[in-house]
């Protein structure tokens, strides 16, 4: 029998120093795997790519040591939080500040994006957690409960809860729909350090200084099983992508284990020391680790990793198994998150007690945003990952490729894959397969038709419904006669008059518009631009309306909602983001008032204006009630579209 080939799991794939100081803080982006945000006593944010060693971009404007970092899903966005309190917002893709955030009085310890809404979660040695609506720079929520640091926080793959852990030894719950507590998990003898949600279960993982990972069941509101005898303090854990095992980072071990019942399934040595975080990406399970100003990146190859079946043995402790439970007949079904039909209603805003927490952009907000910069210090890296709509598209789309394994690796296979086995001696010689011809192809002149996209995207690479052969000479055939420059203009002219028409239509009817909005009656204008009957005028006058929040009026509305739902069933991408965009500042400024209104009582006596105001927000009802249909059968699709949908279903969840 051959002797099995012992391969290496994991390696090294860099080292680099980060910062001018201590590395305080690091997070990896899980989209891709590649991305990596480092935080530093040097009051910087830099941005690397885990397997090169030059810094993609740095991001400035913290006055004190950046505490926290975390990166949205798109890794578009990416939030920092400082020993001082402050947290900012940066744009990655226009590499600028994009907020400033005030009202913690103490270092920030935890940070987390919201899956689908444009909201970010922070806590702090403060005790307290706050949920910030970054379009309106403002706290929506204050949960109150820990009483001591909050280690970190984590969103529902749903975006219904907030978990959180601290300190004080527990793990609590809460509820955005209804903003306070659901529930707290008591069970740990020390530290919490980490949170992590099942990504289809409702089943929550906590890891802790105490050296355990607890599981539990968020129906019930109870422990499932709790792991004991980690080699140190858990730091990081990481579901699976398919739910079928957990990852735990440990003193320089990887362990993956399952829970009912509690169980190892492997442990692969790394050598990271502390890992810091964890992220998983074509089979390949990525860790960084810091020390000092120093940061690590390692590489774990799933593929030869054991995720499912018998308990493995610990070669880093004792070299025993760990206690192996008595296999449960079957796993009991939990519930599993819908996606994206999640029923947080728009946040009712809390009273707020300090003015910091409550007050409007002001000169000092300003001039923390003109002093906060992102200086590029790779351009042909910072294009190639935050600018990639500036390239062209290409057909399959390019994917990341794994990470190659070290030469040894491949160099102990080959040689063991070259040694005869014992079994016999006898060589077989490999044939030289030729590739047989096939029949030979029959080639048409006649193309397939191209089916247009549901979606025509707003920067697409040729026009939609004209031929670029069209405007190009003809391919020259030994038999054709040579193409004459009177028919090469004709075939470049042809259609040019028909798009003079349009152009000068569609300037026309903006004069029209423009003539009305001069008066200072935007009403008007707009009433103008819809009687027109061209959506192409709808768009260009929304996307300035858009910019200034104020000019918003209910009667604008009324007349702005039934193009507004056209907008969003158009096939032009420009079309339903204008659309989307309108449509949230409605749904922010006045559906408050509208559900206020419908539910006041009747009035007593005349109240002419009053009236008015009830009708309006009665039609304003009805055409929300007609569109929030067609958005919650969009809210399923992927991309940006999808999340756009399903950011509006949240807000139009109150309609219901």
């Amino acid at each position: 029998m051959a002797t099995p080939v012992v391969t290496k799991t994991a390696w090294k794939l860099q080292e680099i120093v980060a910062h001018a100081s201590n590395v305080s803080s690091l997070v990896l982006g899980k989209a891709s795997g590649r991305l990596l945000a480092t935080g530093g006593d040097d009051c910087r944010v830099n941005l690397w790519s885990v397997n090169k060693p030059n810094c993609i971009m740095s991001l400035t404007g913290h006055t004190s040591p950046v505490e926290s970092v975390r990166l949205n899903t798109p890794e578009e966005l990416i939030v920092a939080g400082s020993q001082s309190g402050s947290i900012r917002v940066w744009d990655l893709e226009a590499a600028k500040i994009l907020r400033t955030l005030m009202g913690h009085k103490a270092n920030i310890c935890s940070l987390d994006f919201h899956p689908y809404g444009e909201f970010v979660a922070s806590g702090s040695q403060d005790t307290n957690i706050k949920l910030w609506d970054i379009r309106r720079k403002g706290c929506v929520f204050r949960y109150r409960g820990h009483s001591q640091a909050v280690r970190c926080l984590r969103f529902s793959p749903d975006g219904k809860w907030l978990a959180s852990a601290a300190d004080d030894h527990t793990v609590k719950l809460w509820d955005l729909t209804a903003g306070k507590m659901m529930s707290e998990f008591p069970g740990h003898t020390g530290p919490v350090n980490v949170v992590e949600f099942h990504p289809n279960e409702y089943l929550l993982a906590s890891g802790s200084s105490d050296r355990t990972i607890r599981f539990w069941d968020l129906e019930k509101f109870q422990v499932v099983s709790c792991i004991e005898g980690e080699p140190g303090p858990v730091r990081s854990v990481l579901f699976n992508p398919d739910g079928c095992c957990l990852y735990s980072g440990c003193q320089d071990s990887l362990r993956v284990y399952g829970w009912e019942p509690e169980r190892c399934f492997d442990v692969v040595l790394v050598n990271w020391g502390k890992v810091a975080d964890l992220a998983i990406c074509n089979d390949q399970l990525i860790g960084v680790a810091f020390s000092q100003s120093n940061v690590s990146s390692y590489v774990v190859d799933l593929t030869r990793v054991t995720r499912t079946g018998t308990v493995a043995q610990d070669p880093v402790q004792d070299s025993r198994p760990l206690a192996q439970q008595p296999p449960h007949p079957s796993a009991p079904l939990r519930r599993i998150y819908e996606r994206p039909g999640t029923a947080c209603s728009k946040p009712q805003r809390v009273k707020q007690n300090s003015e910091s927490e409550r007050r409007s952009p002001s000169s000092e907000d300003d001039r923390d945003e003109r002093e906060s910069r992102a200086e590029i210090q790779n351009t042909e890296d910072y294009n190639e990952i935050f600018q990639p709509k500036n390239s062209i598209s290409r057909t399959p789309p390019r994917r990341s490729e794994p990470f190659p394994a070290p030469p040894e690796d491949d160099m102990a296979t080959a040689k063991e894959a070259a040694k005869p086995s014992p079994a016999t001696d006898v060589q077989f010689p490999v044939p030289n397969l030729e590739v047989l011809p096939g029949p030979p192809t029959v080639v048409t002149s006649t193309p397939a038709p191209k089916a247009e996209p549901a979606i025509i995207p707003a920067t697409r690479n040729e026009p939609i419904g004209l031929k670029a052969s069209d405007f190009l000479p003809a391919v020259k055939i030994p038999q054709q006669v040579e193409l004459l420059d009177e028919d090469a203009m004709s075939q470049i002219r042809k259609g040019h008059d028909t798009m003079c028409v349009v152009l000068t239509s569609r300037h026309k009817n903006l004069d029209t518009v423009w003539a009305a909005w001069t008066t200072g009656d935007i009403k008007t204008s707009v009433d103008s631009a819809v009687a027109i009957n061209d959506l192409s005028v709808v768009v260009d006058l929304l996307n300035i309306v858009n910019q200034k929040a104020s000019l918003w009026k209910l009667d604008l509305c009324t007349t702005i909602l039934p193009q507004i739902e056209k907008l969003l069933k158009s096939k032009y991408e420009s079309y339903v983001q204008t659309g989307c965009t309108s449509l949230k500042l409605i749904l922010k400024r006045f559906l408050p008032l509208i559900t206020d209104m419908l539910a006041a009582p009747p009035s007593v006596g005349v109240d002419i204006s009053r009236e008015e105001r009830l009708h309006k927000c009665r039609l304003c009802y009805k055409q929300l009630k007609s569109i929030s249909g067609f958005v919650k059968s969009k809210s399923s699709l992927s991309g940006r579209h999808g999340s756009a949908f399903r950011e509006l279903h949240l807000l139009m969840a109150s309609l219901d």
